[in-house]
């Protein structure tokens, strides 16, 4: 199931627990081909699909049960030429979920960013006194 997305301000269990992060899009497979899909409104066949993401039938499939469940993704069977296809397609909720994802991974590139504008002390030693273990 998809996780929850947590408010846009800062939630109660930190600033930096992005908490709007499914899990279910967030692993790196599922990533690509939400992403792959996303790309391709009219859908993408199971062949190609699995040379975009550098996946095997075995992988893919078990990455599209799972995005199917969290009802993110359908499948159509079909045949052409006689031999069975499988065309992958995002849903409207895999749609709006993707960008949500997307909306709250800018949050942590941003957020990144910001930190790498932070001057820090013209010494590499940390503040407070601290000294290497």
């Amino acid at each position: 199931m998809a996780n929850k997305k947590a408010p846009a301000k800062e939630s109660s269990t930190g600033r930096f627990a992005y908490e709007g992060l499914d899990r279910t899009i967030h692993e790196k497979a599922r990533l690509g081909i939400m992403a792959s899909l996303a790309a391709q409104p009219d859908g993408v066949l199971f062949t190609e699909l699995k040379q975009l993401c550098a996946l095997t039938d075995g992988n893919l499939n078990r990455h599209l049960q799972v995005l199917q469940q969290a009802g993110y993704v359908e499948l159509w069977k079909g045949t052409q030429n006689r031999r069975p296809q499988t065309l992958c397609r995002l849903t409207r909720q895999g749609r709006q979920e993707l960008l949500d994802y997307l909306a709250v991974l800018e949050g942590v590139v941003s957020d990144a960013a910001a930190a790498r504008r932070v001057h820090r002390p013209a010494s590499d030693s940390p503040r407070w006194g601290f000294s290497g273990a």
